[in-house]
This record gives structure tokens, sequence and C-alpha cells, in this order.
């Protein structure tokens, strides 16, 4: 599993009922309920992902995320996870309070785009390419880029409680200096 998603996996309580939104092949999901005994489904949007979740025996949905997540009553979920997705969604916001609605919290993760080498790269007039931002500008599906602080700064807005940090580079953990020496970010959140 990805660093991130080895983080996310220990947040989860075993027994927690989890909706994984862009999960993928599904691999989170399988290993959560496998280890975790935590049942969950799947929301992709990729075909080939689908058929992915499928052979490996997890309930996934396709859904276009930017179209919300009406489909899910009010805490229907006791967690919702957004690993390396939220820099593809379109209406960020809309989409954190769904999540929030959905579930009693949720995790996310994402590249951070203040990395000290995704500044540098931009300082020399080309935009970031790295092990967790590895597709170039012209066929990229991120359509956000942010910063630890830029994700804080909205959590601030929306009321949003971060309970959780994780900074990552190369799968070890960062303190100091997160927004300029971590590249992934990992967050447990709460309705403040």
């Amino acid at each position: 599993m990805r660093a991130d998603q080895t983080a996310i996996a220990q947040w989860v309580a075993s027994g927690a009922r989890v909706l994984d939104l862009g999960c993928g092949d599904g691999s989170l999901l399988r290993y959560l309920w496998q280890e975790r005994q935590a049942p969950g489904y799947g929301v992709e949007i990729d075909d080939a992902s689908v058929l992915d979740c499928v052979a490996n025996d997890v309930n996934v949905l396709q859904v276009d995320l930017e179209s919300g997540l009406s489909l899910f009553a009010d805490h229907s979920f006791d967690c919702v996870v957004l690993s390396e997705t939220l820099q593809t969604i379109h209406r960020t916001e809309l989409l954190m309070r769904e999540m929030l609605r959905v579930g009693r919290e949720v995790i996310v993760s994402f590249p951070n785009f203040g990395h000290w080498s995704a500044r540098l790269q931009v300082a020399f007039g080309r935009m970031p390419v790295s092990e967790t931002l590895p597709y170039e500008w012209y066929e990229t599906p991120n359509v956000h880029h942010c910063t630890i602080i830029d994700f804080e700064d909205l959590c601030r807005r929306l009321n949003v409680r971060i309970r959780e940090r994780l900074v990552l580079h190369a799968g070890a953990p960062v303190t100091f200096l997160p927004n300029l020496l971590g590249s992934l970010a990992v967050y447990r959140c709460t309705a403040a």
C-alpha cells in the first residue's frame, strides 16, 4: 500500500463502516475488510478501476464525485476517505461538506504542492513533476494544487476540526517545516 494508505488504515477503527471516494482498484477497502473487519463501499468514476474493484471483491459504485454524495444519508458511514483525490475535484468545498454530512469523520490525503522541490521547479519556470505529482502539466488530472497551509485554511473556513495530521516524505514522517519538507499530507477531521 502507499504510505498515505498505511496511515489511513491505522486511523480506521475495527468494524467501522467506510466510504472510500476515488477508491481506485479498491485495495485500501479490501485491506480494511481483511485486517480491520471494516465493511465499506468505494466510489470510482474510471471504468478500468471499477472493474479492478469487482475483481478485488470490493463493493463499488460508479459515480462522479463532482455531483456530490446525495446517494448517501446523513452519517451513514463512520469514516469517509478521500485519498490522493482532493486535487482532482473541481468543487472541493462542496465535496468536503458532503463528506462531513455522510461520515462521522473524514480522512483526506493529498500531495503537498508546497514541498520545496515543487517550489523550486516553479521558480525555474516549470510545472512540478515528482513522485507525488507524477503527471506533466498537459496530462494531469489535477485541477487544484494545494499546500498544507491552504488545506488548513479551508478547514478553518468550513469550520472543520482537524483531529490528527501526518505529513510524510518518502514514506517517513516530517515534523520540522512540514509545508516545505513534506510531499504528502494526511488529515483526520470531523465537524467542529
